[in-house]
């Protein structure tokens, strides 16, 4: 496996080569050094990355992504495929992407893929562009516009503001020409809240009943020890990862930020309130980490893969890790999952793109939604590589996991229901 990525990376270029040479070791174990582990998740990123942007910052990606649907897929317009891929594929590396320049192979990876990042968001919204994404029909672009405009909060210097007047003009009128789409009453919801955030955030007219409507809503299917229910019925499965923590907690971060009205209530309580309750949700997470990597493989989108660990790296990114889930434990516990993943066998097809599957290409597994444009939302378990090598994140030492110290017989905290 090591050797037909390392010679993959050698095709695609001398940074990605040295990029993955850094991390051969790493690849092949559930443990290693801090900037092993580094390495293997920034050569994931790669992986990712490259193949799309490349394409797509050339209007080439709806010409050369070949289209793989479920086998249960329901008959919308699979053009939906490119804004799922580009929408959250960008909103899982935009950390990386903010991170200052450098003269190192990683600096220049990321100089390279930053450009080739604001060429296709100027392609994403460019009528005469062959890679304009699908703004109209199917209320799927509801969905990944969210994903599109999360990406530039998370990242504004470099993926906003670079951009000229034409293309930002573009954009804020497709965003706001999604307000036509009804919300369902699930996780869609934030969705719609996110793009009116972003509004927000960059100082366009926003709608902030379509913000509080859904943090309401969603604080109504809070069901208590750091689960929330997407819509009326509890369902066990991860879409509060892939959803609901992260985009309620960064919803209220501009709430907070722009002292934007919410009646009744102070969103500086809720954004306390969103963030104990998405740490409570991060060790539940982390507890699910089994001794070797595994994870229970529960619920619908499970091709989604590691963005099940999205609130965990979002809090490292934020800094935010309860004091339970010590920084190298989380990195430990996070690499093993990633390996035990990613390490497995075709993953991605032999043009770089990403399959349908859980650990490697098992496109029975599939859900009704499900095309290999919406994998790319894997892309959300790498935000912690938003952090400089250099921050304790990534230098302190590695320590064993919850199960893994358990099923070792090592001491380990008992794991009690909280309140809040």
């Amino acid at each position: 496996m090591q050797r037909r990525n390392f010679m993959r990376a050698a095709a695609l270029g001398p940074a990605a080569s040295g990029l993955l040479a850094a991390g051969q070791a790493a690849a092949a174990a559930s443990a290693g050094t801090p900037g092993q582990e580094r390495a293997h998740m920034l050569n994931l990123l790669r992986q990712m990355a490259e193949p799309v942007l490349g394409l797509m910052s050339k209007g080439e990606l709806k010409k050369k992504f070949t289209l793989e649907l479920s086998p249960t897929w329901d008959g919308r317009d699979p053009s939906v495929a490119y804004l799922e891929c580009f929408g959250r594929l960008i909103a899982g590396i935009a950390p990386w992407l903010a991170l200052p320049a450098d003269g190192t192979p990683e600096g220049q990876l990321r100089q390279r893929l930053q450009q080739q990042a604001l060429q296709s968001y100027a392609n994403a919204v460019d009528p005469k562009s062959p890679d304009l994404l699908t703004w109209k029909g199917h209320g799927q672009a509801l969905v990944d516009s969210a994903y599109f405009t999360n990406a530039l909060m998370r990242a504004p210097k470099v993926l906003w503001d670079p951009l000229d007047a034409t293309t930002k003009g573009r954009i804020v009128a497709a965003i706001k020409g999604l307000r036509r789409i009804e919300v369902p009453y699930i996780n869609w919801l934030l969705f719609a809240a996110m793009n009116e955030a972003w509004l927000l955030s960059i100082g366009e007219e926003s709608d902030p009943m379509r913000m509080n409507g859904a943090i309401r809503k969603i604080n109504e299917w809070y069901v208590g020890d750091g689960w929330i229910k997407d819509g009326q019925d509890f369902h066990f499965d991860y879409y509060g990862a892939y959803v609901m923590h992260p985009m309620l907690v960064e919803i209220l971060e501009v709430l907070v930020a722009r002292k934007a009205p919410f009646w009744n209530a102070k969103p500086e309580e809720l954004l306390a309130q969103a963030t104990k309750r998405a740490q409570r949700y991060g060790e539940h997470l982390e507890r699910f980490i089994g001794p070797e990597g595994s994870y229970p493989p529960i619920g619908r989108s499970l091709t989604y893969r590691t963005a099940v660990f999205q609130p965990l790296a979002l809090l490292a990114w934020r800094k935010q890790l309860p004091a339970s889930l010590p920084e190298g434990q989380v990195r430990a516990a996070l690499h093993a999952a990633h390996v035990a993943i990613w390490d497995g066998p075709s993953n991605f097809t032999q043009d770089g793109f990403l399959t349908i599957g859980f650990r490697g290409r098992q496109p029975e597994l599939g859900d009704w939604y499900s095309n290999n444009g919406s994998m790319y939302i894997a892309a959300a378990g790498l935000l912690a590589l938003g952090l400089p090598a250099t921050d304790s994140y990534w230098t302190s030492p590695a320590q064993d996991w919850t199960q893994k110290k358990a099923f070792s017989s090592q001491r380990f905290p008992k794991d009690y229901p909280v309140s809040y």
